[in-house]
């Protein structure tokens, strides 16, 4: 399915569009309701495609409403405050192929891309399958083709184009966030994307 140009480039702001068509193809993002989906969640998840990777900068309190897992006190909270590195370093240990927390792992490996690619095993899979090297892959996920990409290899990975097809909004955040944070937003999005994508 060929998109109109310029509602696309309305959409995401100012990603190529030829990028942009030659990966849809490839991921089979091919009918209005999988460009929407798709669309929804990626602008919802980087703030309109602004964001091409986490922000972990947390205060104490925000660490323990976010992650409370992982800081059960103030006192604990305060040590990692406004510090990135060492948070993502924390919550990001020993999962998803990263190593401990003073491995460097959760930070080197932090979310990058439009849908946030998280760990090393999801790093190593997506340099594996881009024919990229591990670093490589880094950097490609926080340059605008590559945080497309990535977001869409995720996508794939997920199956997510079934909750789509299915106009399963509920199922699509689910899969992309764990959760619902933001179902309204993209809800708003989906519906209103799908229209003009569709016209």
């Amino acid at each position: 399915m060929k998109f109109n140009k310029d509602i696309l480039m309305q959409i995401t702001n100012k990603l190529d569009f030829d990028d942009m068509q030659q990966l849809f193809e490839k991921y089979e993002i091919n009918t209005t309701n999988r460009a929407a989906g798709f669309l929804a969640q990626c602008g919802h998840e980087s703030g309109g495609f602004k964001a091409l990777q986490e922000n972990l900068n947390y205060s104490a309190a925000a660490l323990l409403k976010v992650f409370p897992k992982y800081f059960k006190s103030v006192e604990e909270a305060e040590k990692y405050a406004r510090n990135p590195e060492k948070i993502a370093n924390r919550v990001y240990a020993d999962r998803m192929g990263n190593g401990n927390e003073e491995s460097g792992d959760g930070y080197r490996y932090r979310g990058r891309g439009y849908i946030q690619l998280t760990g090393k095993d999801n790093y190593t899979k997506f340099a594996e399958m881009s024919g990229l090297s591990l670093e490589e892959a880094l950097d490609y996920c926080i340059s605008p083709k590559g945080a497309v990409e990535s977001a869409l290899y995720y996508w794939k990975s997920r199956n997510i184009n079934s909750y789509c097809d299915k106009d399963d909004i509920k199922g699509m955040t689910k899969a992309v966030n764990g959760g619902y944070n933001g179902l309204e937003d993209r809800e708003k999005k989906y519906n209103e994307y799908k229209k003009i994508l569709g016209d």
